[in-house]
């Protein structure tokens, strides 16, 4: 319920002061579904760019499911009626278009946020592309979760006005968004991120850029240091994840979380902070989860990976 409630409260998030007027997500995944869905529901035009329309589309129709899904509970409380839900859902969609050209999408941004798959080079290659044509002013942002940004932004010029906002999955429920300073990030900049966090109902946190910023920093080393654990023989995956469950109050164990957020993922992500940081002990890989993305065993996603599913 309360899941159901921060959801719905989404939609009707009050939108202080905005500084940005158009903005422009990269990616029609997931991740970019979601910033995108909350972006518009703050009352922002947003321009959503994939590869090809089919993509587009689909996405397009996962969105409008998913805000008549937020509010379900409404409808059934009596709150809200289903013309009233329809009619929310019409007006948030009226502030999204699609396009295949980003490019295009670019050119009259205020703010552009990446949401592409964590490849460096592909994000390198969009912003050294969009940084001839978006306007002056723009902000550029990325949604990584574990690239360093003065990697990402190393094809761009405008170093004042790059950042980080890494939003949490999923995003119209996870109310945290970690605003991520770049070494050259202005103050001025930040504070914009900051207001647009807000604006879409999240509660923003200020992080340096560090590897994994703040959750994930924490985060994937406990995962694997759990997976360790296993590895060694010292307890089973289903004794660690119920001990941490029980014992220090985790919805779900750190194998089975390991399992939702894809072991492919996982690995990507230790495996570029120990190309990095190869003294860390924190950071040093794991055999058992390259044996088992090896095998194709990723997660949840494919249907097996600690767990079947």
């Amino acid at each position: 319920m309360r899941q159901a409630n921060t959801m719905f409260a989404a939609y009707f998030s009050t939108t202080g002061a905005k500084h940005f007027k158009n903005v422009t997500i990269l990616g029609g995944g997931l991740m970019g579904n979601g910033i995108t869905q909350v972006t518009a529901a703050a009352g922002y035009n947003v321009t959503m760019v994939d590869v090809n329309q089919e993509l587009l589309n689909k996405s397009t129709a996962n969105i409008e499911k998913t805000i008549l899904r937020g509010y379900k509970k409404a409808i059934e409380s009596g709150k809200m009626d289903e013309a009233a839900a329809k009619a929310k859902k019409d007006e948030i969609m009226s502030r999204i278009k699609g396009i295949v050209s980003a490019e295009e999408a670019a050119k009259d941004a205020d703010l552009v946020i990446e949401a592409v798959p964590e490849n460096i080079g592909l994000k390198q290659k969009i912003f050294g592309s969009l940084d001839k044509v978006a306007p002056e002013h723009c902000i550029f942002a990325s949604n990584t979760s574990s690239l360093k940004i003065v990697d990402i932004q190393a094809t761009s010029k405008r170093l004042d006005r790059f950042a980080g906002v890494h939003f949490f999955n999923p995003v119209p429920v996870m109310k945290l968004l970690e605003v991520v300073r770049g070494p050259n990030t202005s103050e001025e900049t930040f504070q914009k991120l900051v207001e647009y966090g807000h604006n879409v109902g999240k509660t923003t946190v200020d992080c340096k850029d560090t590897p994994g910023f703040i959750v994930n920093r924490l985060l994937v080393p406990a995962i694997f240091e759990a997976i360790r654990l296993v590895e060694r023989g010292d307890a089973s995956k289903e004794d660690v994840d119920t001990a941490m469950k029980l014992g220090a109050g985790h919805p779900m164990g750190p194998l089975a979380l390991a399992d939702m957020v894809g072991l492919d993922t996982c690995k990507n992500i230790l495996d570029g902070w120990h190309a990095t940081y190869p003294d860390v002990e924190l950071f040093r890989p794991s055999p058992l989860v390259d044996r088992l993305v090896s095998e194709g065993k990723l997660g949840k996603k494919s249907g097996e990976g600690f767990y079947k599913y």
